[in-house]
Order: structure tokens, then C-alpha cells, then sequence
């Protein structure tokens, strides 16, 4: 540093300040300790003036501990001295290091006030930065312009309308409000809190107005949606600053208009002299994905290559999100390869995990998951989703279990996820560890939380449980809590409780959506309520203003089939507004079955197959129905076709879960290990329900065989076998848990109710449409089903 000093100063102190001053410009705070040796040295180190200026170059080098000391060795202390010390604490973070300079202050000032409200605010306690204004007013201390910018920034960060306006009032008051950057600040405070009328009367009657006040005009018509107005405003600027293209550009992009956003991207690149930032760049990549535009999303980052763009933050998210999105997840890989971004955020990692399953391959993506190195909640719940969705349960079970011992604490929707699987794989037991979980971590009284509770509980069939969940959150139910308590009572059997609330619900003038209407034209079906069940389809579209969905037209054409009404299942199909579906021709098929109707099950079955030639429930379906009419040889020509087209059949199976593992049966079951067990407990069984007056169906046996070998075929039928083993493996007077693939047979159906009895124990048997509580001999389906 030159020793040179301007010729007009003459006095010490004003040299040795200057060379203060000019080693501060230069960022060199050695120079300033070999200044200080020199004005120890010269017996000038009790100015109070050089000292202060000491001070501030110690401070503003970051050499706090220095600047301490220098302040402490003061005799003389003014006002100038402890704020100077007082905004180096604050502005650096160390603001319980300031409270304390600022509780042994003499005297504090505006100076002091304000330097710490600026520190609240750096470390985001808003709150507290209010409050300490609230004092300074109480000790009469007048608030400056820069106090007033600072405290409306507090106000705007929390929406503090309220105080925001008494502190307008303030700026009325002593005159503040002709300063623009004052003006600014209330403009701010008052667009961020929501009060838009108030802001614009503030921009009206600002007399001169930066870009910052347009900026800020843009960003409050953007927020209210008013794109028309934000335009507008935009165009009648001057002056624009990369602000201004960014509040267009991110604007259009975060309300779905990715066209214009692109539009007003290529008009700032001809039109202005300003270079895209990072969240330029970052907001047109958005609208890339969006758009799914991967030729321009090429283009963008070619731009970004050449201009040698950081792209470690929002700019390299963005490109993966736009790769991913946009069919190029082979060039995100080689992003990650070239470390070319890091630290991806949650919209990157999921739109990275989506595309990865796009593909049908989420490895790639666990790889990705295991190198990130911050993995908050957010990015764990992604790879657990992902997981669930692609079926791999058992991977989101080991996951989660991974994160509960060394990953964030999962929240609402982790939760909600995981009791998902527990839905998916029907196991009460792991869907009850979630829930001690939840309620730990109080996220059981989260919404998400409560409704998958419920969907989980009667999954797994407790309805005890989901009624238990429905009523704990009787203040915080949403239009979801009530459909899945209502799609609940429906496929447990329990009809009439399931229109109840629904009455219920429509008496709360809570509005039920779409899937609230199949759960209750599904209770209808099941109970056999075929003109309350027309009631409803027609209240669903006259006074809901809801459009059936392929689920409602065939909840109709099951609700009509159940009831034997064959003719006006048929006529619905045919006058259905939209092409029939394979589960519309389905539902008639099966109907046709119970009913008997070979000619109406041929037309079914025939437009069933033109849609899904390969369809085995089809071939099933119409080959039971000849049999059942001992129709034989018709039978048997369908089962030829069928393995002619060599169309599988899909096979009936039962599972039990028995301390966390899984026992699955088929019919005729040799597999098992305690096979020989089993097939003693059902021959016993069935003896003794026999002599309780049970009567086998072997009508049920949908082949020409003789009666002992078709009753032989029914005993060991899946969920028979599973029941024996079940009740060989529980203990008494516990409830029994069945999952079958397919619908209950007849004969099934009939055997369970008298095992029921026999056994003195509930049996809950999940089949492919709804559950059966077994008890005491009857059921809870009432035989309808």
C-alpha cells in the first residue's frame, strides 16, 4: 500500500484515518493492523475518532475478536463507538453477541435500534425484529428512513398487515414517505401481505418511482393473476432490470402459461442488453419440462455450456428436471457422471425418479438417492413413493426403516405412503406400527394421515379401526375423510351405515366429488337398493354437477345386474355417451353368471373379448355359466378355445399372515409345509359343520364329475385351506384374516359361516370386491354379493 498522503491533511489523526479508509477500500486488513502499531506507537490510540475508524475496519474485515478488543481498551466511548461494534455483531450473525452490547449501551439511538432489527431480520426472527421496533417506539426513539425500509421488510416477511400499517402511519407522520426507498418498502409490505388496493394507491402517489417500484406492481398483478394488468404495467416501463423479465418470465411459468413465458424470454434476448441469470434460466428450463420441449430445453442448455454458466444450484436442477421430463434421462445421466450439478433439489430428484420409471427402471434412480449428499424429508418420501408405485413394497418398507434409524423424521405424506403398502399388502399388523409411529411424531393428527389411516385399516379389514380414526378427527374432516369412511362401510357389507353418512355428510353441506359417489352407488349395489341407488346417479349429476365416469356407469350396470334386472343392465350399456369398457361388459358378464343367463352372458362376453381378446375372466366366466346350466359340451368348446389362444386362466389364491409372514394356498394345495396338518384340520372341519346341517354345492364344481370328487374339489378350495391353517396357527378367540384373489365362491361362502360358529371366532375374508365379516353363522353381506 503507498505511504503517499493528500497534501491537505495535515493533522495525524486525519492521515492516519485516511490510510484507514483507503486500506478498508482495499480489503487489506493487515495494512490496517500496521497502522494501528503506528498509532499506538504515536500516542494516539485514546482519539476517539481513530479509534472508531479502527474499529470499523477491524469489523468490516472480520476480525471481530480485534475489534472487540480495540473498543474495550476505549476510555472514551460515544454513540458512534458502540453501534459500530453493535452492526458488526449483528449484520455477521451473532446477534446474541449484539443484544448484549446493546443492554450495556448508555444510551441507544436510532442507529442502535435499527443496526438490531437488521439483525433479527438476517437471521429470519421477524417476530422479534417487530417487537424491538414496538419498543423503540415505546422509549420515544424516533425511527429513520433506514429503519422504516427494515421494519416493513419484518412485516412483509411474516404478513404482519396490522403492524405494517400503523408503521405507514409512522412514515405519514414524521415526513419519511417522500423517500423513495421508504415508498418501496411499503409497497412491498403491503403487495406481500395481500392488501393490493392499499399498494396501489402507494405506487399512485409516489412521486418519482424506481424500476423497483414497477417491479413490485408486476409481481402483486401476477399474484392476483391479472397478467393483462401485469403486462401493462411491464410496457409502460422505461427502465427494466433483470427483475423485471424475471417477474414476466417466472411468473407465466408458475401459473401453467409455459408458451408466453418462452415468448417473453425470446423478447428479452432481442430486445434488451441484459444477460439471463440464474433464475432466467432456471424458470424458461421449467417451462421446458412443462411444455415437454426437449429440442429448445437442448437449445437452452447449449447457451449455458458456451456462456460457462454455474449451474450447482436452481440453473442444474432445473436442467435435470427439464432431461427428465422431456424423454432425455440418458443426458441427465451423464450430467450426474460429469458432476456438472450437485445437491439436487426435491423437483429435480422426483422429476429424475419419474423419469427413471417412465422406463420401467427406478434403480438408476436409488443410485442417484444413495449420492445425494443433503437428503432432507422430502427427497427420502420421493424414493418411497416411487417405490409404492412401482410395487416394490418391500423396498419402501426397508427404506423407511432406514430412515427412521439415520434419515430425517418422516412427515405427513412419508406416512401416508407407507400406510399405503400396509393397504396394498392388507397387513394390519405393520399398518399399526405406522400408526404408533404417527402419533409419536404427532403426525397422526395430520389430514393426509388420518385418511390413509382409515383406508388403511379397512384394507386390512378392521372397520372397528377406520371408524375409530373417522370419529378421533370429527373437527378436521375433509371431503377425502368422509369417502374413504363411506367406501369403507360399503366393502365391508355395512350398506345402510355407509348412506347414513353419507345423509350425513350432504346435511353438513359438505360436497362429496366423484369417487364419493362410486363408494356410495357401491353400498347401494351390495345391499340391493336399486331405486335409491337411481336417486343418487341422478343427484350426482343434477345437483353436484358431476359427469359420470366409467366407474359410475358401471357401479350402475352392477347394481342392476345384482338385482337379476339383466335387460336394464343391458339397455344402460347400450345407452351409455361413451364406448363400453372391458369392467362395464364384465360386471354384466358376472351378473349373467349368478343369474343364469346363457344368451345375454354370450353377448357380454363376445363385445368383451373384441376389446380385450385376451382376456381369461371372459372365457372363465361364460364357461361357468354353461356349466352351471349343465351346459356341457358348450362348456368344454369354450375351455378349448381358451387354451387353443393359449389364454391363461387366472388362478385363485388365499393368503393368511401369521407373525409377519405371508402363507399363500391355491386349490389343492401340496406345497405347504404343514400340508398334511391342514388337510386333517379341513377333513375335520368339514365333518363337523356337516353334522351342524351344512350341505355342500357341488353345483359350485363346474364340471361333469362325480359328487364325491366334486365335494372333495370344494374342501379344498383356497381360502378353506387357509382358514385350517389359520385357525392351526392363531390363538383362540381372535380374529381371522383372509385375502383371496378372486370373488368367494357360493360353497366357500356357506362353509365359512358355519365354521364361524363352530369355532366361536370372527373370520374376515377379503375377496376380489369386498370384504365378509364372518360371526355366529352369518355374514355380513347378508348373502348378497
Amino acid at each position: 500500500m503507498s505511504n503517499s498522503t493528500p497534501k491537505s491533511l495535515t493533522c495525524p489523526s486525519e492521515i492516519y484515518a485516511s490510510l484507514l479508509q483507503r486500506s478498508l477500500k482495499h480489503n487489506d486488513p493487515f495494512a490496517g493492523k500496521l497502522i494501528h502499531a503506528r498509532i499506538i506507537k504515536s500516542g494516539l490510540h485514546l482519539g476517539v475518532f481513530l479509534m472508531n475508524n479502527l474499529i470499523n475496519i477491524y469489523a468490516k474485515t472480520g476480525f471481530l475478536k480485534e475489534a472487540h478488543q480495540v473498543f474495550d481498551e476505549m476510555p472514551i466511548k460515544n454513540s458512534s463507538s458502540w453501534n459500530t461494534v453493535l452492526s458488526a455483531y449483528a449484520k455477521q450473525g451473532h446477534i446474541n453477541a449484539a443484544r448484549r452490547v446493546f443492554e450495556e449501551m448508555p444510551e441507544p439511538d436510532a442507529v442502535t435500534w435499527t443496526a438490531m432489527i437488521v439483525g433479527y431480520n438476517q437471521m429470519s426472527h421477524f417476530d422479534i425484529a417487530i417487537q424491538k421496533f414496538l419498543e423503540m417506539i415505546s422509549f420515544k426513539v424516533l425511527p429513520t428512513q433506514y429503519t422504516m425500509t427494515n421494519i416493513l421488510a419484518s412485516c412483509a416477511a411474516v404478513k404482519a398487515l396490522d403492524i405494517g400499517r400503523k408503521v405507514h402511519s409512522f412514515v405519514v407522520k414524521l415526513g419519511l414517505g417522500t423517500y423513495i426507498t421508504v415508498a418501496n418498502s411499503l409497497l412491498n409490505m403491503y403487495t406481500k401481505s395481500g392488501d393490493q388496493v392499499t399498494a396501489k394507491i402507494v405506487f399512485d402517489r409516489m412521486r418519482l418511482k424506481s424500476t423497483s417500484s414497477w417491479n413490485a406492481m408486476i409481481s402483486l398483478h401476477i399474484q392476483s393473476g391479472r397478467f393483462d394488468l401485469a403486462l401493462a404495467q411491464f410496457e409502460l416501463m422505461t427502465e427494466r432490470d433483470i427483475v423485471s423479465w424475471n417477474s414476466m418470465i417466472s411468473g407465466y411459468n408458475q401459473h401453467g402459461f409455459d408458451v408466453e413465458a418462452l415468448n417473453m424470454f425470446t423478447k428479452m434476448l432481442k430486445g434488451s442488453l441484459l444477460k439471463p441469470d440464474k433464475y432466467t434460466l432456471a424458470s424458461v428450463l421449467s417451462a421446458c419440462a412443462n411444455l415437454e420441449d426437449l429440442t429448445l430445453g437442448k437449445q437452452i442448455h447449449g447457451h449455458i455450456i458456451r456462456t460457462a454458466f454455474d449451474t450447482s444450484g436452481p440453473v442444474g436442477n432445473a436442467l435435470i428436471s427439464m432431461y427428465s421430463k422431456s424423454g432425455g434421462i440418458e443426458t441427465c445421466q451423464k450430467i450426474l457422471e460429469r458432476k456438472e450439478t450437485s445437491n439436487l433439489n426435491m423437483i429435480a430428484f422426483t422429476a429424475l425418479l419419474d423419469g427413471y420409471i417412465k422406463l420401467g427402471d427406478i434403480n438408476p434412480a436409488r443410485k442417484v438417492f444413495d449420492s445425494l449428499r443433503d437428503r432432507d424429508v422430502v427427497v427420502w418420501t420421493a424414493m418411497i413413493v416411487g417405490y409404492v408405485q412401482n410395487g416394490f413394497n418391500d423396498d419402501a418398507i426397508e427404506l423407511f426403516r432406514s430412515m427412521v434409524r439415520e434419515g430425517p423424521e418422516p412427515n405427513s405424506y412419508t406416512m401416508a405412503a407407507m400406510l399405503s403398502v400396509s393397504s396394498s399388502l392388507a397387513s394390519l399388523g405393520h399398518g399399526k406400527q405406522i400408526h404408533t409411529q404417527a402419533i409419536r411424531s404427532g403426525q397422526a393428527s395430520s389430514v393426509s394421515v388420518s385418511n390413509a389411516l382409515i383406508n388403511m385399516y379397512a384394507k386390512a379389514g378392521s372397520i372397528i379401526g377406520a371408524r375409530h380414526v373417522f370419529n378421533s378427527i370429527h373437527m378436521n374432516r375433509d371431503t377425502v375423510s368422509w369417502t374413504s369412511m363411506i367406501i369403507a362401510l360399503a366393502q365391508h357389507g355395512i350398506g345402510g351405515e355407509a348412506i347414513k353418512l353419507f345423509e350425513h355428510m350432504l346435511a353438513l353441506n359438505i360436497k362429496p366429488d366423484h369417487i364419493t359417489y362410486v363408494g356410495v352407488l357401491s353400498a347401494c349395489t351390495h345391499m340391493g337398493l336399486v331405486e335409491q341407488g337411481r336417486s343418487y346417479y341422478k343427484l350426482m349429476k343434477d345437483l353436484h354437477g358431476i359427469e359420470p365416469t366409467p366407474s359410475h356407469y358401471a357401479c350402475m350396470i352392477d347394481l342392476f345386474g345384482r338385482a337379476g334386472m339383466l335387460q336394464e343392465a343391458q339397455d344402460f350399456i347400450e345407452n351409455m355417451p361413451l364406448e363400453p369398457d372391458v369392467i362395464a361388459w364384465g360386471s354384466l358378464l358376472a351378473s349373467c353368471k349368478v343369474h343364469k343367463n346363457v344368451e345375454l352372458a354370450k353377448v357380454a362376453a363376445e363385445r368383451l373379448l373384441l376389446i380385450e381378446p385376451d382376456n381369461s375372466g371372459a372365457y372363465s366366466a361364460l364357461a361357468n355359466v354353461y356349466s352351471a346350466c349343465a351346459k356341457w359340451e358348450d362348456a368344454a368348446r369354450i375351455r378349448k378355445s381358451m387354451k387353443d389362444r393359449q389364454v391363461k386362466k387366472e388362478q385363485g389364491f388365499s393368503w393368511v399372515q401369521i407373525r409377519n409372514e405371508v402363507h399363500v394356498f391355491g386349490a389343492e394345495d401340496g406345497l405347504h409345509p404343514q400340508r398334511e396338518a391342514i388337510y386333517m384340520m379341513m377333513e375335520k372341519i368339514w365333518k363337523e359343520i356337516k353334522k351342524m346341517g351344512f350341505i355342500p354345492e357341488t353345483e359350485a364344481v363346474l364340471h361333469d364329475l362325480d359328487e364325491e370328487v366334486k365335494e372333495q374339489i370344494l374342501r379344498h378350495h383356497s381360502e378353506k385351506l387357509a382358514i385350517a391353517f389359520g385357525l392351526m396357527n392363531t390363538p383362540e378367540n381372535t380374529t381371522l384374516r383372509i385375502m383371496k384373489n378372486l370373488r368367494v365362491c357360493n360353497d366357500c361362502h356357506t362353509a365359512i359361516k358355519f365354521i364361524s360358529k363352530l369355532v366361536g371366532r370372527e373370520i374376515v375374508v377379503r375377496d376380489a370386491t369386498r370384504f365378509h365379516h364372518f360371526q355366529g353363522g352369518s355374514c355380513s353381506c347378508r348373502n348378497y354379493w
